[in-house]
């Protein structure tokens, strides 16, 4: 056992969050800690921290474990870089680099090394080689570059980068940490695909245990083992993955549902008696008798999730023309960065179409072109037919007004024929009764994503344009979104990081990379099998279980003729014999840096060196710097390696460039 929580409650006011609350978290858990927006998974989250006290029960940790908690806070207006930023997690390594030079300076005041100076030391050597002191330069970087920092990016100050970017500061220091148990709020809400692949590989080589909310039901049923779930401030604990929850609770629901039937049917029948016999004298005692078996009667209180999900039916909208948008010889920059050269697009009508690649990569710049929300230096983009564009964009929060009432922001989108339905419109999206005179100021962050899709969908449109509409909405919003989004007839344009999200409505996919862009028919799984290199057994041992998402090779596309064909197979291979030139190179540059390594612990072995603190300092030096020159030359062999896979693959296989 790692952590435990034992009958845990917390309320606020007179409003019980939960209470009873008990869990075991042990080496190699997973487990989903899922439920309602408000529920309080955070708040539990927090609580298994040690941030915040329970009102009752009690929190107990191991002796010596670490408990690790995703912080969502960060100050964004420090000057530090990020480099600098996410090293603080190895502060403990600093501390034994420190003590390591204080026994060196002992050792030169001492001249002569005394056995008890040298035990010392040795063991102070150790415990800094045992927590990664030599590598912890090269871990920086690989994390770093795994979270999708580029070299640039590392050594900016943070002031410079946006929240979003922030938490994957938060996220690459408490990876750097490797706590015993880590406790993670939507880890993959800042992510785009790539960091989120690498971040489950990094994840699945943790061998400590970890609690994790999020409404990514691809990442939850890939890593969760149990799902713990907070409804009705009751804690439930389901022994099996998240499929299993969901088809379990779906089984405990028709039983409860069967059993609150009877108990119905039993307390009809007890009240007609008892309204019937009320006035007899012969029956008083019997009636007395059923009174009281209704008063200790148990009551069942069913969830109230289906009453309160969302109802979503997006109006039918009118026919557009057969090509809604295209797109011609669109170019866009941002002062001296160049993000599209040229790139022709068609939009088709009835196309259900996602973008994806790595941020940054002009997929959200793509996205308002469509829209019309962004102007560019040239080219042309022009609306078919009777096009209506709906845009929902990443800021659409922040656009709503804080002092209008909720009701008071939907009117301001709305036509006078559109007002007798706006309290209807409203219920669908969970907002009724006193609710809609809340004021915006004061909703959460799901209340606010919630309250702008309604704002978007109360007007119909052929066309529909979105930007991450599943942040700040818990797992079934999203799949109550994805079920009107299916039912939609019009044409859909949308970037999301939510995989299930994708492979439920895209048709096609789009990869948007350096100004570029490839086509794939299907869905994301479909598009992930074509760009997939061939899957061969790492030929090089060392590497570490994720190494940073390399850019894939484009297939070429298939040459038109005989003369093309040759001219292109030659190119290839003199791409390839220089790949596999440079694969040899690195494999002797390995070779050699690992005998460099061996003959350094020879020399490090060496007693006499203790009376050299300066010497023993240099070596160990060289020591560090070896080992992270071996781990970045095995990066670029199993990079190489992959390259050298992909171009054994058929040419042109799954990709269209256009440029």
């Amino acid at each position: 056992m790692l952590l435990r929580l034992d009958d845990v409650s917390r309320s606020f006011g007179a409003r019980s969050l939960f209470s009873g609350v008990s869990l075991e978290v042990g080496m190699g858990d997973r487990i989903g800690l899922v439920g309602a927006n408000g529920a309080g998974k955070t708040t539990l989250l927090r609580i298994a921290s040690g941030d915040d006290l329970p009102d009752g029960g009690r929190r107990s940790v191991r002796r010596g474990a670490r408990i690790g908690i995703l912080r969502q806070e960060i100050d964004p207006a420090q000057d530090h870089s990020v480099r600098e930023e996410t090293g603080r997690a190895l502060a403990h390594i600093e501390d034994l680099e420190r003590e390591l030079r204080d026994l060196e300076a002992q050792m030169t005041e001492a001249g002569e090394v005394s056995s008890d100076l040298a035990e010392a030391y040795d063991a102070a050597n150790a415990r800094f080689e045992h927590a990664g002191g030599f590598e912890r330069e090269a871990r920086i970087e690989r994390i770093l570059a795994g979270l999708g920092f580029n070299e640039e990016a590392r050594g900016r100050p943070l002031r410079t980068f946006s929240g979003g970017w922030l938490m994957r500061v938060e996220l690459a220091k408490l990876l750097l940490a490797e706590p015993d148990v880590l406790l993670l709020d939507e880890p993959t809400n800042h992510l785009d695909l790539p960091s989120i692949q690498w971040f489950e590989e990094t994840l699945t080589a943790f061998r400590g245990g970890v609690i994790v909310i999020s409404h990514d039901r691809t990442f939850l049923r890939r890593h969760v083992r149990r799902v713990a779930e907070l409804a009705l401030g009751r804690f439930i604990v389901y022994p099996g993955g998240y499929d299993f929850y969901l088809e379990d609770r779906e089984r405990r629901k028709e039983e409860l549902l069967a059993r609150k039937k009877s108990l119905d049917r039993k307390t009809a029948e007890t009240e007609r008696f008892i309204e019937r016999f009320r006035a007899k004298a012969s029956k008083a005692r019997q009636v007395q008798s059923r009174v009281k078996a209704l008063e200790r009667q148990e009551q069942i209180e069913l969830p109230d999730e289906d009453k309160r999900r969302i109802r979503l039916k997006i109006p039918e909208p009118s026919r557009a023309g057969a090509v809604p948008i295209a797109l011609e010889g669109i170019h866009k920059r941002y002062d001296d960065k160049i993000v599209y050269e040229g790139i022709d697009l068609l939009i088709e009508r009835g196309d259900r179409v996602a973008l994806v690649g790595p941020n940054g990569a002009g997929k959200s710049t793509l996205l308002r072109i469509l829209a019309g929300a962004l102007p560019f230096e040239a080219g042309k983009r022009e609306l078919g037919h009777r096009v209506e564009v709906a845009f929902y964009a990443q800021h659409q929060l922040e656009s709503l007004d804080p002092s209008h009432t909720v009701l008071g922001e939907l009117k301001s989108g709305a036509t006078t024929g559109d007002v007798p339905r706006l309290r209807g419109h409203l219920g669908a999206f969970l907002f009724s009764g006193d609710d809609v005179e809340k004021r915006v100021s004061v909703l959460s962050g799901g209340e606010k994503a919630r309250l702008a899709l309604a704002k978007l969908l109360l007007r119909p449109s052929n066309v529909l344009v979105l930007d991450e509409p599943t942040n700040h909405l818990d797992v079934q919003a999203c799949e109550v979104l994805e079920d009107a989004l299916r039912g939609y007839k019009g044409t859909l344009v949308f970037i999301s990081h939510d995989r299930a999200f994708i492979n439920s409505l895209a048709s096609r996919v789009i990869e948007v990379d350096e100004g570029r862009l490839r086509f794939f028919p299907g869905n994301y799984d479909e598009y992930l099998r074509r760009i997939a290199p061939p899957k061969k057994e790492r030929s090089a041992p060392g590497l570490r279980p994720a190494d940073p998402p390399q850019e894939e090779t484009a297939a070429p596309t298939e040459p038109t003729s005989h003369k093309e064909r040759r001219r292109d197979e030659r190119e290839r291979r003199k791409t390839r014999q220089k790949v596999e030139r440079r694969i040899e190179k690195i494999e002797a540059a390995i070779l050699e840096k690992e005998n460099d390594v061996s003959e350094l612990g020879w020399k490090l072995a060496d007693p006499q060196l203790f009376k050299d603190p300066d010497r023993l300092r240099d070596l160990e030096a060289q020591r560090g710097e070896l080992g992270s020159a071996i781990e970045a030359l095995y990066a670029e062999y199993e990079r190489l390696g992959a390259e050298l896979s992909a171009m054994a693959d058929a040419p042109g296989e799954g990709s269209a460039a256009s440029s």
